[in-house]
């Protein structure tokens, strides 16, 4: 599925890892190869999506491509991997203002795997109220999100506005 064999190896013990982990989600009703199948091509499912493109050595991309001299690539694009970075940064923000209960059955499912039969058994909950926390924690956190979002957007207006002033 990935065509490369180092790949394919790292993805094989990413299955593997995950059979250790959600073991106790097998519930019999099929075979067990059938289940390790599915689980390995949702490993691998999940990693083409998360995949960002082809790879390119740094001589390709500073190599002219024609007689003009000029690069390949254009390197005053924004980094997207410094959006990313500012997206962890307000998500975090975010989750530091859930509340406690909140804030950790969102960490131990969402982060850490855990499934919600192991949050209450940790908590000393029901998995009622895990799945319950978990779904207000993602509400919370899509409202801070959003307010983030309304707050730049608010931000860069006030910029737009104050550097339009027209003096005379």
């Amino acid at each position: 599925m990935v065509g490369n064999t180092a790949e394919a190896e790292d993805l094989t013990q990413e299955a593997f890892l995950q059979l250790f982990r959600k073991i106790t989600t097998f519930r019999g009703e099929s075979a067990f190869s059938t289940w390790l199948h599915r689980l390995a091509v949702n490993v691998v499912l999940m990693k083409l999506r998360k995949k960002s493109g082809k790879e390119t050595s740094l001589e390709q991309v500073t190599e002219p491509d024609d007689e003009s001299g000029t690069p390949r690539r254009d390197f005053g694009a924004p980094d997207l991997r410094l959006s990313g970075s500012l997206d962890r940064v307000n998500l975090q923000r975010a989750v530091d203002q859930l509340p406690p209960g909140y804030k950790a059955v969102f960490v131990l499912h969402d982060v850490q795997g855990y499934e919600h039969n192991e949050i209450a058994e940790m908590m000393g909950c029901s998995i009622g109220n895990s799945k319950s926390q978990l779904h207000k924690a993602r509400m919370r956190l899509r409202d801070l999100l959003h307010e983030a979002i309304r707050e730049k957007a608010r931000e860069q207006r006030r910029a737009a506005g104050s550097g339009s002033i027209n003096e005379d």
